[in-house]
């Protein structure tokens, strides 16, 4: 769900890359060196990171980076369940059980814009169930819902997180 502030986001970022890996090989895909990076570039922070800021970090350590290079990482990304895009904000986050391809539901903190994760199979099922009685058929789910972290509920009126 949420992070905690104090946790060792080095071994963070690390097991999401060893994630990624194993996911990669039992797919038989690539996780090319620059696809790594990108997804490095994602798990470097707790937060939704654009497209944009992420080209501009790539090209610190990849030059000739264009938008391209990196909406094909990303889409990579996203289809091998490495990433979710959070459609609202226009942006990316990595994502914690990578080797269960599911539909996301987000928890967007209007304050510190914290995100956490439910991933509940009943509401995406209930969601597939109510779209399928309306004669609707589901292809891809995310659903985010904005509110307040419990960190900016207990926090006082206009004091920064």
């Amino acid at each position: 769900m949420f992070v905690e502030r104090a946790h060792d986001h080095g071994s963070c970022i690390e097991t999401a890359l060893d994630r990624a890996e194993t996911v990669c090989q039992a797919r038989g895909v690539r996780l090319t060196e620059l696809r790594r990076r990108v997804l490095v570039l994602v798990w470097r922070r707790h937060e939704p990171i654009g497209a944009y800021d992420l080209l501009d970090e790539l090209k610190l350590t990849h030059r000739r980076a264009a938008p391209p290079t990196v909406y094909r990482a990303l889409d990579f990304l996203i289809d091998q369940g490495l990433v979710h895009r959070l459609e609202s904000l226009n942006a990316y986050i990595g994502c914690t059980r990578p080797e269960e391809l599911h539909a996301g539901q987000f928890l967007i903190c209007s304050g510190c814009a914290s995100i956490g994760e439910l991933d509940d199979p009943e509401i995406a099922r209930a969601v597939s169930c109510r779209a399928a009685s309306l004669g609707f058929l589901v292809e891809r789910q995310t659903i985010e819902v904005r509110g307040l972290c419990a960190d900016c509920r207990r926090a006082p009126a206009g004091a920064p997180n």
